[in-house]
């Protein structure tokens, strides 16, 4: 990549709509020479989505949790088959593989404290391999960044 994909990459992970004539004149190429770049890095998987943001708290989403799960082992069929089961529950918005005490951590999205019990009993709990849960609620979000530090 260079200083023009990286230009047009932070503008479009700002505003994915944004018009190739608008993009041109942002970065310093014509529209065709950015549609062509913007073609390029989709084909090479640079690009991989285009998403729509949503405001988590208008949408009665109010509260974010995370979890550090502990598996029962580490063996390679257990972290398979929770990792293929966490992708199947659209609370649970994000999953690392974690080195240290942990064995992943999710983020959560819910409603409230009494959704929360319930994607706890009837979701994490049941997930295949957990040993055990470690809950931790957010006070209040400061602030998340969606665009990669190109």
């Amino acid at each position: 990549m260079d200083k023009f994909d990286i230009a047009i990459l932070n503008v479009l992970q700002e505003n994915a709509q944004t018009a190739f004539a608008e993009l041109g004149e942002q970065v310093g190429l014509s529209p065709s020479a950015c549609h062509k770049r913007v073609k390029e890095l989709w084909r090479r998987g640079v690009i991989t989505q285009e998403v729509v943001l949503v405001d988590e708290r208008k949408a009665g989403l109010e509260t974010s949790v995370f979890v550090q799960a502990t598996l029962k082992n580490q063996q390679q069929a257990t972290l398979t088959a929770f990792e293929k089961a966490v992708t199947y529950h659209r609370e649970i918005m994000e999953c690392y593989l974690m080195a240290g005490l942990s064995d992943y951590l999710l983020r959560i999205l819910c409603r409230d404290g009494a959704d929360y019990e319930r994607i706890h009993a009837e979701i994490l709990t049941r997930l295949p391999g957990v040993d055990r849960v470690v809950t931790n609620f957010a006070i209040r979000k400061v602030f998340r960044r969606t665009a990669a530090p190109l």
